[in-house]
């Protein structure tokens, strides 16, 4: 069991390290993890992707660092299709924790308070426009994040164009027509991306049901009303969804399609003058 252990770890980091590309043999200017200062210099960024993830369970079979995993493969991606077309982007290293305050009491589940996600966000956004980097685009991996407020204050605190991208709502026909239950939380639609992104990250022999336990309370779950899950106890197994129809080839369909709506972004972004609405 160690030496699996140890295995799945160093697969792990070789994932991490070499970025999603093991073809690559030169440091990538749009990744802020390689690039040197000589290629930033000589091609200097305007728009800075920053991935947020979490660090929690996902049901049985998928790693707890998922979400770091899913929004750092769609950023790097999309951050090479965009810089191919003469973008000039960067992407920067993941933020790995993220609002997990109905998970705390799970194993390892490391939870961000708002405060924590602000003064980090408010670091970055005065690095970036004291360089003259005006443009942030975050890459939202974790459905427990929600930026919009903060996004509201920094920009324009910071005088920086702030752009949210939550990956899984990216593409929404191609989705939902390549998963009819997608679920929430490491159903098939998640798991079908790590399958293709990650695959030695995923264990579909743990995988569990990912069945919801619904509210007792009467009116609570209707268009409009809110409350976050009690997340060890409606969902016990900590998934949302059944993950066991997932495939890697439903994965890629999916993943790639966001990967091109994403770069878009970047290059549209990349391009924008100032004056032309909401770059102001």
């Amino acid at each position: 069991m160690g030496e699996l252990t140890l295995a799945a770890l160093n697969a792990y980091w070789r994932f991490v390290m070499t970025y999603l590309d093991s073809s690559a043999d030169s440091p990538r200017a749009f990744l802020l993890m390689e690039a040197n200062l000589k290629q930033l210099q000589e091609r200097r960024p305007k728009v800075a992707v920053l991935p947020w993830g979490a660090t929690e369970a996902h049901n049985y079979h998928l790693p707890h660092g998922t979400d770091n995993t899913v929004a750092t493969a769609y950023a790097h991606h999309a951050a090479a299709a965009a810089y191919a077309k003469g973008a000039e982007v960067v992407v920067l290293p993941v933020i790995p924790f993220g609002n997990n305050a109905q998970h705390i009491d799970q194993v390892a589940t490391i939870h961000m308070s708002t405060a924590t996600t602000y003064a980090i966000l408010r670091d970055v956004c005065h690095s970036l426009k004291s360089q003259g980097i005006d443009r942030l685009v975050l890459v939202n991996g974790h459905g427990g994040n929600d930026f919009k407020q903060l996004v509201r204050d920094l920009q324009e605190e910071h005088k920086i164009m702030i752009v949210q991208v939550n990956v899984f709502q990216l593409i929404p026909q191609i989705k939902g027509e390549t998963f009819p239950e997608p679920g929430n939380h490491a159903g098939d639609s998640e798991t079908s991306i790590m399958l293709h992104v990650c695959p030695s990250m995923v264990v579909m022999g743990n995988a569990s049901s990912g069945r919801s336990v619904p509210f007792d309370i009467p009116h609570l779950k209707q268009a409009g009303v809110w409350t976050p899950r009690i997340w060890s106890k409606n969902q016990p197994d900590t998934g949302a969804g059944d993950p066991r129809p997932a495939t890697a080839e439903k994965g890629k369909r999916v993943f790639e399609a966001g990967v091109k709506a994403l770069a878009d972004v970047l290059v549209s972004l990349a391009a924008a003058q100032k004056g032309e609405l909401p770059y102001v």
